[in-house]
């Protein structure tokens, strides 16, 4: 496990647990909404576990986000604590959606395990909160700009493979394109806009991609410039994933060895704070988009030079 200076890991991290891939967001607020209404009640776990004809542990279980879940087990209980027959209907969907499988299913040869539960997270997030210090993230990248991040990282690939795995990334994409998107704020060191990845023509063409992203409604990008000095999130990028309540918030930071998803409020609230200072020291969005026109040109510029 690798440990970080903005937290303290709980799961999913890296290739140690390769095969706990971690609760979705729709079974996290299960568990989270059968605890408030049992709560409500004041029943305990025991008394809960009798009356849906289940055990104790079972009881737990469904809580705690600890295993898979029967929706016949979901209806006894919200039968047991008196809900309506909206909030049951609702808990009941939310318990069968919560195997529904993802779009990335179909692309198991080029993501690893530990990729999975930004998958899910990203699917059904309502914002996104993007502190980039090495690379444009994912979201926002150009497929040539992609290609270039992706071969530097797995140098050994194959190019099918290579490929494969920028199309995932072109696929993640998608979200943003849904009904209801997320909204997407990112915050980018300003060594990200300089560094070249690629070519400089692909670097040209990936900062005006930004800039075309940061014009709709859902995404905000904003430039960190060098001489806003020390911050508290030099040592790492990462991205707060925020669900339709700040109890389903969830931190992700990757490594080379996979990633670490943090979900304790204290480290959530942690990361909030580092970011909201960010945001304060970083470059309007209007000053960024003058920024990353005026070196759109300047690599426009060194890629006619160097034809």
């Amino acid at each position: 496990m690798v440990d970080d200076p903005l937290g303290t890991p709980r799961q999913w991290h890296g290739h140690e647990e390769r095969t706990a891939v971690g609760p979705t967001t729709r079974r996290r607020q299960l568990g989270a909404e059968l605890k408030r209404l049992r709560d409500q009640k004041g029943i305990a776990l025991e008394l809960a576990g009798e009356a849906a004809g289940v055990s104790r542990a079972t009881v737990n279980r469904y809580e705690s986000n600890s295993g898979p879940v029967k929706w016949l087990v979901v209806d006894a209980l919200c039968r047991a604590y008196g809900t309506t027959d909206e909030e049951r209907t609702a808990l009941v969907s939310l318990a069968k959606n919560a195997k529904v499988q993802g779009w990335w299913k179909s692309y198991n040869d080029a993501i690893p395990d530990w990729i999975t539960p930004l998958l899910t997270l990203e699917d059904e997030a309502v914002e996104e909160c993007h502190w980039a210090n090495t690379y444009v993230p994912g979201l926002l990248q150009s497929r040539a700009y992609a290609t270039a991040v992706i071969q530097a990282a797995e140098v050994r690939a194959q190019p099918e493979l290579i490929e494969r795995m920028v199309d995932v990334r072109m696929k993640r994409q998608e979200v943003l394109k849904k009904e209801s998107p997320p909204h997407i704020w990112a915050i980018l060191d300003e060594a990200v806009v300089r560094r070249r990845v690629g070519s400089p023509q692909v670097m040209a063409e990936q900062l005006d991609h930004l800039r075309t992203a940061a014009d709709t409604p859902h995404v905000t990008v904003q430039i960190l410039p060098f001489d806003a000095g020390a911050h508290g999130a030099e040592s790492t990028s990462f991205v707060i994933l925020r669900g339709a309540e700040p109890t389903l918030d969830v931190v992700h930071l990757s490594n080379l060895g996979g990633a670490l998803y943090l979900e304790k409020p204290a480290e959530s609230e942690r990361h909030r704070a580092v970011f909201e200072y960010l945001r304060s020291q970083a470059l309007s969005p209007s000053d960024t988009s003058s920024l990353l026109a005026e070196l759109v040109g300047e690599f426009t510029t060194t890629a006619r030079k160097e034809r």
